[in-house]
Formats: C-alpha cells, sequence, structure tokens
C-alpha cells in the first residue's frame, strides 16, 4: 500500500521569533519513504526559503529548528510513503512486567507528566482496572472505558486540558482520549507512551471532518510495545507515526518562542494507487 501524507501549515507573526517543528515521518519510516515531492519552508512576506537545522530529541524524533521572520512563514509536504497495509497487530495473551524487571528506559513513561497525573488518577484507575486480568486485556479495558466516557468534540477542544479534567468534563478531542488512557495505564504500573503522526480514513467509512494529525498512544506489554487508539477503539490501517514523547507537552507540531497566529491548517492522508 502507498499512502499520501503532507500539510500546508501558515502561520503569522509580529516578529522573527525562534521556533521548532516536528511534523514529518518518524525516522523509524525514514525506509518507507518512496518519494518527497517537496518539503519546504518559505516566508509568508516574500516566499524566501528559511534556513533549518535538523536534529534529534531525546525520545528520538527528528525536529527542526528555525527563526520564523516577520510577517510569518508557510510549511509544505507532500511525502509518498510505503505501508503494509495491516491493522494495528496485538497479542491478546501479552503480559504486564512486574515493575523492578522493566528495562530502564520504560521507567519515565510510569511517571506523572504534563497532562497525565499519575499520582491524582491512581485510586480512581486501581478502583476502576484492579479487578481486570492483567495484560493486554486490562489496556483493553482502559480503552473501552476512555472511549465510552469522553464524547469526541473538535469545538471543545482545549491545549492546557490534562488527563483528570477531561475525566472531569466528559469531552475532548484525540489528545484527551490519549493523555487519559495514558494516565490510567501508568497508575496499573503499565509504561505507556504518547504517540502523533498521519492516520486517513483507510479502511473505515470517510469522515467528513476536515483531516488532522491524530494522537495514540503505546502500552509496554511482554517485552515490547503494543498500539492503542482509545478514541477510535479498533486496530486501524496506514498510520504513519511522526513522533513519541511522555504527552503531547513532548511532541508539539509547531512551537515558537513567542507569539504566533494560525492561519491556515490543511492536512493530507490518503492511499494512493500503486
Amino acid at each position: 500500500m502507498q499512502i499520501r501524507v503532507g500539510y500546508r501549515i501558515e502561520i503569522s507573526t509580529a516578529q522573527p521569533i525562534p521556533g521548532l517543528l516536528l511534523l514529518d515521518p518518524h525516522p523509524s519510516r525514514k525506509k518507507d519513504i518512496i518519494s518527497r515531492q517537496f518539503r519546504e519552508v518559505v516566508s509568508l512576506a516574500d516566499g524566501s526559503d528559511i534556513p533549518v537545522e535538523e536534529y534529534t530529541d531525546g525520545f528520538g524524533n527528528r525536529c527542526r529548528r528555525l527563526v520564523v521572520p516577520q510577517g510569518g512563514a508557510v510549511f509544505r509536504s507532500d511525502i509518498l510513503v510505503r505501508d503494509p497495509g495491516v491493522p494495528d497487530q496485538f497479542d491478546r495473551d501479552a503480559p504486564e512486567i512486574w515493575p523492578a524487571d522493566l528495562p530502564a528506559e520504560t521507567i519515565e513513561y510510569m511517571l506523572s507528566s504534563r497532562y497525565c497525573e499519575v499520582d491524582e488518577l491512581s485510586s480512581t484507575a486501581w478502583n476502576l482496572f484492579g479487578n481486570y486480568q492483567p495484560g493486554w486485556n486490562r489496556v483493553k479495558q482502559i480503552c473501552n472505558f476512555v472511549h465510552a466516557q469522553l464524547r469526541f468534540d473538535y469545538q471543545c477542544a482545549r491545549s492546557t486540558r490534562t488527563a483528570a479534567q477531561a475525566l472531569n468534563e466528559g469531552v475532548g478531542v484525540c489528545r484527551d482520549f490519549t493523555h487519559l488512557a495514558i494516565a490510567l495505564c501508568r497508575c496499573m504500573n503499565i509504561p505507556a507512551r504518547y504517540c502523533n503522526g498521519f492516520l486517513g480514513d483507510i479502511g473505515v467509512p470517510p469522515d467528513p471532518a476536515p483531516m488532522d494529525y491524530n494522537a495514540w498512544f503505546e502500552a509496554y506489554l511482554g517485552g515490547q510495545w503494543y498500539t492503542f487508539d482509545a478514541r477510535h477503539n479498533t486496530p486501524r490501517i496506514g498510520r504513519v507515526l511522526v513522533a513519541r514523547g511522555r504527552d503531547a507537552a513532548d511532541v508539539p507540531m509547531i512551537h515558537t518562542f513567542g507569539p504566533h497566529s494560525l492561519q491556515r491548517f490543511e492536512i493530507i492522508t490518503e492511499e494512493v494507487a500503486a
């Protein structure tokens, strides 16, 4: 299967502002990239190229640094990616691992983070999920709960909403579903990490809403990471990972060290004929 992923994003600024971008496929998908029609960062004022420096952050994500000039910038990309075309893989028998036996690199994904309040939700999580069979089943029950508890509504999106607030408010977007599921997993001593990327309507009825980046999570079970999605709550085809972190604070799509205004936001994720 071949999937076209891309974007056109425009931001405006009143003065030059340093920024970071995490918009393109994760380094783990590098071997799957068939072609790049273009990837550019240009000035909104005069169309000139903006210098960009690439680096890898502590989570293994590919990031780009730049200084957005006065007036703003346009970010454009169009990439063709090869994908196996199979749904998310899972193992119903995947066990939980005793925290003392977990690899050291997974420990940070069991702790509280900016949007995932493990300490605040711990009692709630154990009351809700303490009696479920541990392992894959328990994570699935957490996803079932979050999927049923929250109502998806773009109009109620809020960048500061935490997992506990999402649970109390009963509404959110995909990042809120993901934060709540991650927090509840961590409360049960299951490492869980935040993922964002491209996910088109492949193998499912088309969604009339505008295309956007999507959030999901990975839980560490039986010695490996498995994909879970509390928002859709069903295995999906064609995820193209962009970035991983403890929560959304680690993987902002666009972060500027000063104010900017979003003028245009268009995302493309679609299957194309080989």
